[in-house]
């Protein structure tokens, strides 16, 4: 027992020093010099006289590497089941949402007749449909150019006659 404390008070820092460096964290680094001495006084039995030093710091960097491992997956764990219920949202939450979505698209519709005709169609095509200029100027028959004259007019109207308190 006498001989093992030398060995570990003479080792110790140097050991320390070593899962510090795979680890970065000086509490793994203390725990990975503990588990590499216990490891070694198990082993100590089946050690060869190949250099003391150099198996004694393998050790060590494989428990550091080990822990590295451990850590890296408990935060996965931690992450996923985070994300898991950030993505589960409340029956209450998710029809909330629903409820909100419609009156919104009741309230946008209803804005978007109040458009001059001419506008509506563009409109409804652009935002609502998530159409392109190209798709609009192909299914109206007219060109591009017109599209966009046409979507810059119906956005001036909706400036001047669309007050931003209606939408709040």
């Amino acid at each position: 027992m006498e001989a093992f404390r030398q060995l570990v008070n003479e080792y110790g820092p140097y050991i320390y020093r070593m899962a510090y460096s795979v680890l970065h964290d000086a509490k793994d680094a203390e725990d990975a010099a503990q588990e590499t001495f216990l490891q070694v006084y198990k082993s100590l039995p089946e050690y060869r006289d190949q250099g003391f030093k150099t198996w004694i710091t393998r050790i060590c960097v494989n428990k550091a590497i080990d822990f590295k491992r451990r850590r890296a997956r408990r935060k996965e764990d931690e992450w996923e089941s985070e994300e898991l219920l950030k993505q589960l949202p409340s029956q209450e939450e998710d029809t909330l949402s629903s409820l909100v979505r419609k009156e919104r698209t009741r309230i946008v519709a209803g804005k978007i007749r109040e458009l001059p005709d001419s506008h509506q169609a563009i409109v409804t095509a652009f935002y609502l449909n998530e159409k392109s200029y190209e798709q609009i100027a192909e299914e109206e028959g007219i060109a591009i150019k017109t599209v966009e004259s046409r979507l810059y007019r119906a956005r001036q109207w909706m400036r001047t006659h669309w007050k931003e308190e209606e939408w709040l």
